[in-house]
């Protein structure tokens, strides 16, 4: 049995009610520790519900000076205590930072752009106590000489998609995400159209970007061959992804993961997508689906959606992005960063 302390940002509370995937894995991370054995204390948002022990953050605003000090304070309080075998966080180094040169082993696991000044500088104050995991090879691909990294991918609870072994001819092509531009909602549309199929968007649209969603996304929606249905609940997801012929991931930005990619494939969806990012990575081009460089190639990939076996999609997902899969990986690394800590009091020990 381990005791770990489980960190996630302040803002949104875990589970998130709405929007929030960092938070989704985290609250998904939780209870399988606790299901497992482990105890687990997090400290989250204080409307947070996940069913395990709970800190609350006195601080909710992540970018300000004064919370981001506070919430330092609060977790360091807590790790002085002596009351965990590891600290994980998911949050923001800063949080860490007056408990960084403890001996009390430390995971700082990235699902954001890494900063390498930041990991130069965790690295150097810890001592070695610090590791790091990243959601996807690309993205530690500028930070992996510094310490210790490891990779888990994101994942899904598989019991919440229904795998569809088979849709119809018509079946829709699906959008699914934020509706912004580098998102690529866009070139959903472009791409569905050329292809001569229906398109489902799903998503929020953040207010921020309402004037161009409207302009370059929802001028297109004629509710046939261009729908838009909102935002999207876990049950709406599922039947949405599991209906359709293949879920469209023409992002125009460096994704580092896309856990919206292994919700579609966990229903046996392919998934058609932009070489940008992580996609490469967690869609297996031909198998579970097509990675291609520009528009041209995915509206082609539409047409050879026949190809691909969507149980191969869900066994994808089983093997790699489940929430046994995520745990296990997670465990794995808790194992190892628990063992170089022993390993390293004992050098000191010896040499004293």
């Amino acid at each position: 049995m381990m005791r770990i302390a489980l960190t996630a940002d302040p803002e949104i509370p875990v589970p998130p009610r709405h929007y929030g995937g960092i938070e989704r894995i985290v609250d998904m991370l939780a209870r399988a520790l606790v299901e497992r054995g482990h105890e687990v204390t997090l400290f989250s948002h204080p409307a947070s519900e996940c069913p395990v022990s709970r800190a609350a953050w006195p601080g909710a605003d992540s970018l300000s000076t004064s919370d981001t000090v506070r919430n330092a304070v609060t977790l360091a309080r807590h790790v002085m205590a002596g009351r965990f075998d590891i600290v994980h966080s998911f949050s923001r180094i800063a949080y860490m930072m007056p408990i960084l040169p403890f001996p009390v082993p430390k995971i700082m696991t990235y699902q954001r752009a890494i900063t390498p000044r930041s990991v130069k500088l965790g690295h150097t104050l810890s001592r070695g106590t610090l590791a790091f995991t990243a959601i996807s090879d690309w993205m530690m691909r500028d930070v992996a000489g510094i310490g210790r990294w490891y990779v888990v991918p994101n994942g899904v609870p598989l019991d919440t998609y229904t795998f569809v072994p088979h849709v119809s001819e018509r079946a829709p092509l699906v959008f699914l995400g934020r509706v912004e531009e580098i998102k690529g909602p866009h070139l959903a549309i472009e791409i569905a159209r050329r292809a001569g199929c229906p398109l489902v968007i799903a998503g929020n649209i953040p207010d921020e970007h309402r004037a161009w969603a409207e302009a370059h996304v929802l001028a297109h929606v004629d509710g046939e061959a261009v729908r838009y249905i909102g935002s999207a609940d876990d049950a709406q997801k599922n039947a949405l992804l599991g209906a359709a012929a293949a879920m469209l991931m023409p992002i125009v930005w460096d994704e580092p993961f896309g856990i919206v990619m292994a919700e579609a494939m966990a229903c046996g969806t392919p998934v058609l997508g932009l070489r940008r990012g992580a996609v490469p990575e967690v869609v297996e081009d031909r198998i579970t689906g097509f990675v291609r460089d520009d528009v041209d190639g995915l509206v082609a990939a539409v047409h050879q959606l026949s190809d691909i076996d969507r149980a191969a999609c869900r066994a994808r997902v089983a093997q790699l992005y489940s929430a046994e899969a995520v745990v296990e990986g997670y465990l794995g690394v808790y194992r190892s960063v628990i063992g170089v800590g022993k390993n390293a009091v004992g050098e000191q020990c010896a040499s004293a």
